[in-house]
């Protein structure tokens, strides 16, 4: 790459790293969608955003957990149903032109209720499901992650705040863990593919470590929770979107 594509590409990551940290995600499918656009080797794309989720993911779950906006106990139940599934979903190829495009549309209609001023009634009294509901549904989100190459949050947090399970930060703490999990999980099912990681890639961690810093700080203290609902809708959309064009 010449020195203006990897400004181009740091800085649009950077961005993207801002957005979603706000919300407890990490930016996977924002990262995939820019080195798209840039054209960059699909044999690249999966490892560098699975590395870059991780440092991001990382930081986002250190901050929130001092911030003690974590609820342990579903994030252990999540992951131990969904981390087993993501690493071996990961090997599985179904055919993109139409599971790719479905995934795309359920994240819009999550975006569309998210983003509709009507308030989340459910979510003024949270009410934890059982383990045996957040093992399955971790299971269930792992496969979809292990399946698209993400970390999983852009559908773990819609689950939770559709039925009340968690408030909105706390859901953006979970997320944040659930990710660093899942996306561990799904590179060690890939080693291989560690290998092709770009010599840019030090200029890409630089850029969304920045923007987890402004992101992670505006999701914890800055914006109100009607906000974050708002900012986790228009990650959805993006995310949708990147499925049903890529």
């Amino acid at each position: 790459m010449d020195t203006n594509t990897i400004i181009i590409i740091a800085a649009l990551m950077g961005l993207a790293a801002a957005l979603y940290t706000s919300v407890g995600h990490a930016g996977a499918s924002g990262y995939l969608a820019i080195m798209a656009l840039f054209a960059v080797a699909p044999a690249t794309m999966k490892p560098t955003a699975l590395v870059l989720n991780i440092i991001v993911a990382s930081l986002t779950t250190f901050r929130f957990a001092r911030a003690e906006q974590i609820n342990w106990r579903l994030l252990l139940y999540f992951v131990l149903g969904a981390v087993p599934i993501a690493f071996f979903a990961g090997g599985i190829n179904l055919p993109g032109n139409f599971y790719r495009p479905l995934v795309g549309v359920i994240l819009w209609i999550a975006a569309l209720r998210l983003l509709w001023p009507r308030p989340l009634a459910s979510l003024e009294t949270p009410q934890p499901p059982s383990i045996a509901t957040m093992i399955l549904a971790g299971a269930g989100i792992g496969a979809l992650s292990g399946l698209t190459g993400t970390g999983g949050g852009i559908f773990l947090s819609p689950l939770i705040l559709f039925f009340g399970w968690e408030s909105v930060r706390k859901t953006s703490g979970i997320a944040a863990g659930f990710i660093l999990c899942v996306s561990i999980a799904g590179l060690a099912g890939n080693l291989s593919g560690v290998g092709k990681l770009p010599s840019e890639l030090p200029y890409f961690v630089g850029a969304v470590l920045f923007g987890a810093i402004a992101g992670t700080q505006l999701g914890l203290s800055r914006l109100p929770a009607n906000r974050l609902l708002q900012a986790l809708g228009c990650v959805l959309v993006i995310a949708g979107a990147k499925l049903i064009f890529s």
